[in-house]
């Protein structure tokens, strides 16, 4: 059975300075970490952004997570407009597919991908939303 951990939960800012306040102060990083209730991996994990910015380092947590992942390459956005330009009665599903085909069947963008490209270029239009059209004529009473 392994032993009980102890939780620590994120530090704050106020936290993190008086860490390195009673670091310094003390030259211990033990005292430093009881005094300030965090564990000793976070004083290591702050310890190079604090010699490197000082307390102002240790304002704000820097986000992790990854930017703009959904983002496709610009030759990618931009063959996708110019393929529409070119053939405006394409719908989403046929770029798709066109741009697949060209890449030896390879997908290269998603339907909803295509979308996003067309309606921040303000390509796309509402009327294209909605109900699907299913190619049926209605008929009249007769």
């Amino acid at each position: 059975m392994s032993p009980k951990r102890t939780y620590f939960r994120p530090a704050t800012a106020q936290q993190r300075r008086f860490l390195f306040e009673t670091w310094e102060a003390t030259g211990s990083v033990t005292k430093a970490c009881e005094r300030a209730r965090v564990s000793r991996s976070t004083f290591y994990y702050w310890k190079p952004r604090f010699e490197k910015e000082g307390y102002s380092g240790l304002e704000q947590n820097r986000s992790h997570a990854r930017k703009n992942t959904s983002r496709k390459a610009k030759e990618v956005e931009e063959q996708v407009i110019a393929m529409y330009q070119a053939h405006p009665d394409w719908g989403k599903k046929r770029i798709e597919q066109e741009m697949a085909k060209a890449n030896n069947w390879v997908p290269v963008v998603s339907l909803n991908t295509v979308r996003r490209i067309l309606q921040e270029a303000k390509l796309w239009t509402s009327n294209r939303e909605g109900k699907k059209s299913r190619g049926r004529k209605e008929s009249s009473p007769g």
